[in-house]
């Protein structure tokens, strides 16, 4: 049974949510010690976990695989979710605590999803467009081998939170080979030095400041008529302008595409807990991703 978020914790989601962007690192690590509990007593059955595949030379190119067990009676192939944890450009890491992001994988696996959770180099020893190199080696290592794990590497999606979300999108609105869809949960589409924006010398410091350069690497520039499937989520309370930049993502492909795709905004939830929710009660992410990933082709 999945477990729900408990009260206590949904108390200090309202608490804190109206006054998000007054202190993120603060308020992410809230959130983080408020879930990983609650994550502890998710379902992890039936589902078998490899860990730390390299998929490049830089210690931190490395991924794990969560495969759904399966009947020897089941030969059809899977679909296949990558997913990329967020941390600003500069931090973060796919298992951020023993339960998140494990949980998004988790929670995949046990809908019939081969997910694969990357690990990815960091700014600012590792600049633009190094996330974008690293996701076409991650997506080129799950081709090769997602069928070993029961995966069929022509189904293969990308998924993403926050800071990467602008590697996946610098991938799947770019240059980078077909996928069948893209995730976008409470994503920085957009690269930006607002004033108002707390992370931008973050930003920063992975594209530097040339105004130029930051609008040349922004991915919502880059979509058009053949561009992926994508499925969009923001947070009521998000990171400042995050929303914004998903809001003309959406508004950006629809025009292009010539009709509107999915948009979710979760009300209560923040920056954070959008994405500590999955494999909790709360199902209102999950649900969406499942079925977009299962929809028919």
């Amino acid at each position: 049974m999945l477990p729900e978020i408990p009260q206590p914790v949904l108390a200090e989601m309202a608490e804190i949510g109206p006054r998000w962007g007054s202190n993120v690192p603060g308020h992410v690590r809230r959130m983080i010690e408020a879930f990983t509990p609650v994550l502890a007593r998710a379902p992890k059955d039936g589902v078998e976990v490899a860990r730390d595949f390299p998929y490049g030379e830089d210690p931190r190119q490395v991924l794990d695989v969560y495969r759904p067990k399966r009947a020897r009676s089941e030969t059809a192939l899977l679909p296949v979710v990558l997913f990329l944890h967020g941390g600003a450009f500069v931090d973060g890491e796919k298992d951020r605590t023993p339960e998140i992001y494990s949980n998004v994988l988790y929670y995949l696996a046990r809908h019939g999803i081969l997910g694969i959770n990357v690990e990815y180099r960091l700014a600012p020893l590792h600049k633009y467009p190094s996330g974008t190199e690293d996701v076409r080696r991650a997506v080129s290592w799950a081709r090769g081998n997602a069928a070993t794990f029961g995966g069929d590497p022509r189904r293969l999606f990308l998924m993403a939170h926050s800071a990467g979300a602008a590697h996946t999108g610098a991938y799947a609105y770019g240059s980078g080979d077909a996928i069948a869809g893209h995730i976008v949960v409470s994503g920085r589409v957009r690269a930006e030095m607002w004033p108002d924006n707390p992370n931008a010398q973050k930003v920063a410091a992975y594209y530097g400041t040339d105004p130029d350069a930051l609008e040349k690497a922004s991915q919502v520039n880059y979509v058009g008529p053949s561009s992926p499937r994508t499925l969009i989520a923001v947070a009521e309370f998000e990171n400042p302008f995050i929303d914004v930049h998903c809001a003309e993502l959406y508004f950006r492909l629809a025009r292009a595409q010539g009709r509107a795709g999915k948009f979710l905004r979760l009300e209560g939830h923040n920056h954070t807990s959008i994405i500590a929710s999955m494999n909790t009660a709360d199902e209102r992410l999950g649900r969406e991703v499942v079925a977009f990933v299962s929809a028919p082709r």
